[in-house]
């Protein structure tokens, strides 16, 4: 019987990665027509180098989602560097200009709403557990009117841990009541959200919102694969 389901926040419920590349672009195009030298398409190439590099390690990745403010500015002083680009002042105004457009792009995914109302309906405990800083995190969850849906909100940078260490699924158990083979875990991110809940017995369903299928180097496994969380009150899908 299902007792609890838990919930990513980012490109699960509230669009975040997805508006990513999209910002970056707009905010290359916007400071390559107001300074002279500066290609946009060659900025936005060695950012999203620098940004893939930052990301890749975890301690870094870490701290980049704990200190956005930080991250950026280091990432576009680093871009602006390569290409020789005086980086003192405009690195900041580039790495403000981007997270002004990204907060703006972000939006509340479809059927997000009608998902998580269904369960509230239903009398299944729900949590969101996401990873980042807990202002950033709240602002989110605020502006989306997400807090009502969930018996537990569980943020990194409140908690002191992060997905996908075992404390924070062991907690959010807890919290719910639930057990762990009694529990879905739905988010988009493999080892963090999958992989992290599996290795306590949560259920792992993961969002492919991009559409590509398991990567080959990955050892995580999902229980189940969905494009999008409309699919968890779709017929059929508690059967199959």
């Amino acid at each position: 019987m299902l007792q609890a389901v838990f919930f990513d926040l980012d490109d699960t419920l509230v669009a975040w990665d997805m508006v990513a590349d999209q910002s970056w672009k707009k905010v290359c195009w916007d400071f390559a027509s107001v300074v002279g030298g500066l290609n946009a398409d060659e900025l936005y190439t060695v950012l999203d180098e620098v940004r893939a590099w930052y990301l890749s390690d975890k301690e870094r990745h870490q701290q980049a989602r704990l200190n956005l403010e930080v991250y950026r500015r280091e990432v576009v002083t680093m871009a602006l560097t390569r290409l020789g680009v005086d980086a003192a002042n405009l690195a900041d105004e580039i790495a403000k200009a981007y997270g002004i457009e990204r907060e703006n792009a972000a939006c509340i995914l479809p059927d997000a709403i009608d998902t998580l109302k269904f369960f509230k309906n239903s009398d299944t405990r729900l949590a969101l557990i996401s990873n980042g800083a807990g202002s950033a995190q709240r602002r989110k969850i605020d502006r989306f009117g997400l807090a009502s849906f969930f018996d537990y909100i569980l943020i990194e940078g409140e908690f002191g841990f992060g997905k996908p260490d075992s404390k924070v699924f062991t907690h959010a158990l807890k919290k719910c009541g639930a057990s762990a083979e009694d529990t879905w875990m739905v988010g988009d991110d493999l080892e963090r959200d999958i992989g992290g809940a599996q290795n306590i017995g949560i259920h792992g369903i993961w969002v492919d919102w991009r559409g590509y299928g398991l990567p080959k180097s990955t050892f995580v496994r999902p229980d189940r694969i969905v494009k999008s969380i409309s699919a968890l009150i779709k017929s059929g899908f508690w059967e199959a």
